[in-house]
């Protein structure tokens, strides 16, 4: 049998380069967190979660409105005044996003990570804890200490991720 050598489909030399610059596995889920984000509807803020187990990704979500209802980018934010901070009242939260997804399709995260593009606000700690993950993994802050303050109270292991150089 004569080897396939089509130069058009040979991509040999991209995955001996891909295979040079593999990620780890919290770079490889960060990564894909932050293509989540992409699906984001939010015209202030673009968030991405990945909520994984065992190398495993088990679901994600996006920060956007709730299914059917119109999304920010089309009819605008609703914003409101809630401790202090503006919030806008139309949407979920991708971390809420990622465990009404486990729910509705019957994924257990009882022990399980979520990777977030930003680090999740004080609801979606309480959320988080409530649905049994473990640790979350986070790139970029985000303005609510309480939210570190009660997760640490509660035993939930918050990791700001740096990549690895």
């Amino acid at each position: 049998m004569e080897p396939f050598r089509r130069a058009d489909m040979d991509t040999s030399e991209e995955h001996a380069a891909l295979k040079r610059t593999r990620p780890s596995w919290d770079e490889y889920f960060m990564r894909i967190a932050h293509e989540v984000a992409t699906r984001s509807t939010c015209p202030r803020l673009a968030v991405g979660a990945v909520v994984v187990r065992d190398k495993r990704l088990l679901t994600t979500g996006y920060n956007g409105s709730p299914s059917g209802m119109p999304h920010c980018e089309d009819a605008g934010c609703l914003i409101r005044i809630v401790d202090g901070r503006e919030s806008c009242q139309r949407t979920l939260h991708a971390e809420q996003n990622a465990i009404i997804q486990a729910a509705y399709h019957g994924v257990s995260v009882q022990g399980a990570s979520i990777y977030c593009t930003h680090q999740p606000c004080l609801m979606c700690v309480k959320m988080i804890m409530n649905a049994g993950i473990e640790e979350v993994r986070y790139a970029d802050g985000y303005p609510d200490p309480l939210a570190i303050e009660l997760a640490a109270e509660g035993g939930l292991k918050m990791v700001r991720f740096t990549p690895e150089d």
